[in-house]
């Protein structure tokens, strides 16, 4: 599957606000949103009113690579929530959070959703004592996920555990460090995702 392979830190500018892409830079004073927080391109500071449908696009953009993904995953998603009993936009945001690699992320487990979906195509994560692999991988409540013993003497996996020991995690998580170990307690509810997102645009993108 095809993936951004440009600069990150313009998709930032793009939505005008961070989506913590780069891992540590984006908490340093070179994050690029901060120097130069307008939109990339000759244009990019000029001032446009904005239409229903541009506010809808640019809020499906926005939920789209903060999570990393390509539009044809993100639309399986949507038509996902869209079945499920509840807010379809509440259901969406728990099936992106439920993703394997950005639970490894919320977790501290790597620097940014990029680098932990990185690290779970190298296979170093069991989830309930079985490799997986896949980024996309769905948690369910209940699931453990555990980095391999293999893997936990891995210099890179080694930095990665020191650099985010105090990072907080999510209620709907619980992380037992000294056992290499997190467990999906339940699916996110919308107080418990941090995403910057207004999920109820992205209905109404997808119901035109």
């Amino acid at each position: 599957m095809s993936r951004y392979t440009g600069a990150v830190c313009k998709l930032c500018r793009r939505e005008g606000q961070k989506l913590f892409l780069k891992g540590d830079r984006c908490y340093t004073g070179k994050c690029a949103q901060e120097r130069r927080s307008y939109a990339p391109g000759q244009h990019g500071q000029g001032r446009k009113k904005p239409t229903e449908y541009s506010m809808q696009l640019r809020a499906k953009q926005l939920a789209r690579r903060y999570y990393g993904l390509q539009e044809s995953q993100f639309h399986k998603y949507y038509v996902m929530a869209s079945k499920k009993q509840g807010v379809t936009g509440e259901q969406l945001l728990a099936i992106c959070e439920s993703r394997l690699d950005n639970v490894v992320y919320l977790i501290g487990w790597g620097n940014s959703r990029a680098e932990s979906r990185q690290l779970v195509n190298h296979g170093h994560f069991l989830v309930n004592g079985h490799k997986v692999d896949v980024p996309s991988y769905l948690l369910r409540p209940g699931d453990v996920i555990a980095i391999k013993e293999s893997s936990r003497d891995s210099e890179k996996i080694k930095a990665v555990l020191e650099s985010n020991a105090s990072r907080p995690v999510p209620q709907w998580l619980e992380v037992s460090r000294g056992d290499y170990e997190a467990r999906v307690l339940n699916l996110p509810e919308r107080e418990q995702v941090a995403a910057p997102v207004e999920e109820h645009l992205i209905v109404e993108f997808y119901s035109k």
